[in-house]
């Protein structure tokens, strides 16, 4: 058994899960690791918690890093608030006051999906805060340059959304991977298990709704038209066969972005953690800790 196989082996959700008070509702984190704070911010699809997105990477990032996963608001085990604004902006506010209760003055995050679109909306609001994101196939920073819209990942998200069940949650599942054997009964028992809980089909809907909302989007001025004063340097990981958030929209970012990086994968889709796991933790850790590493040499 390898060290990272034996951490894993102790890492278990209990052993790691804690809970924080912030502005009166419960944040669901799991904690592992010392060192520099490290975030894992999750996505958004049915069923997605912190444990469920990055339990198979903590081990390895818990080896350098003081490294924390928060269930966003409204997902896993943390509650949801009233949502009067967009919800990245309204996570990001939150997650700022999260590290506050847990006494992190600046981070670097990595953030999957919706969780890169937080990450880029937590660095845009409290710049001097985030010293780094690396965010893989990430709205916020991104927009759409030539595909459909919306994706065919979306359409199958809420596909499943308005009308749940274990085909359409296969379904989405599918536009999630390239490689097809990882859609395992398992993996969507899982899904399906944490998906129709109670509540979470309304707070799933209650978080996507925000951002369709008129009269939020009325007073939201999209990160992606801010790009050129975007201070954070930010890695984008993409995999190229992403079909949740399709790789053309990494390069209006990759254009305009004072500071960034593009680390494309092929044969990969939406989940780079898990369909490159290795590779996508060994470009991570060099991004985050280059400093680091150019001060020791």
């Amino acid at each position: 058994m390898t060290a990272v196989e034996s951490a894993s082996a102790e890492l278990t959700y209990e052993s790691t899960r804690a809970t924080a008070q912030v502005d009166g509702l419960t944040f669901n984190y799991h904690e592992a690791g010392t060192g520099e704070p490290l975030l894992l911010l999750h996505g958004s699809g049915p069923g997605v918690s912190a444990w469920s997105n990055f339990r198979h990477n903590l081990p390895v990032f818990a080896q350098r890093f003081r490294t924390i996963m928060p269930d966003l608001p409204g997902f896993g085990a943390s509650d949801l608030p009233e949502l009067a604004e967009v919800y990245p902006i309204a996570a990001a506010r939150l997650i700022a006051r999260f590290m506050d209760e847990l006494g992190i003055e600046s981070v670097s995050i990595i953030g999957n999906s919706m969780g890169g679109a937080v990450a880029a909306e937590l660095s845009a609001l409290y710049p001097e805060r985030v010293r780094r994101i690396a965010i893989m196939g990430s709205g916020g920073l991104s927009v759409g340059i030539f595909q459909a819209e919306p994706s065919e990942g979306f359409k199958r998200l809420f596909e499943f959304l308005e009308e749940p069940s274990r085909e359409r949650m296969i379904g989405w599942i599918k536009t999630m991977v390239f490689d097809q054997t990882l859609i395992t009964d398992e993996l969507v028992d899982e899904r399906m298990t944490n998906a129709t809980a109670d509540g979470v089909l309304a707070r799933t809907g209650a978080i996507f709704a925000s951002m369709f909302n008129p009269a939020n989007q009325q007073k939201y001025v999209p990160l992606w038209t801010r790009a050129s004063t975007f201070t954070t340097p930010t890695l984008m990981l993409w995999g190229r066969d992403d079909r949740m958030l399709p790789y053309d929209q990494a390069h209006f970012a990759n254009r305009w972005l004072p500071e960034v990086e593009l680390h494309t994968f092929a044969r990969c889709g939406h989940w780079v953690q898990v369909e490159r796991k290795a590779e996508f933790e060994r470009v991570a850790i060099e991004f985050l800790t280059r400093d680091a590493a150019e001060g020791e040499a």
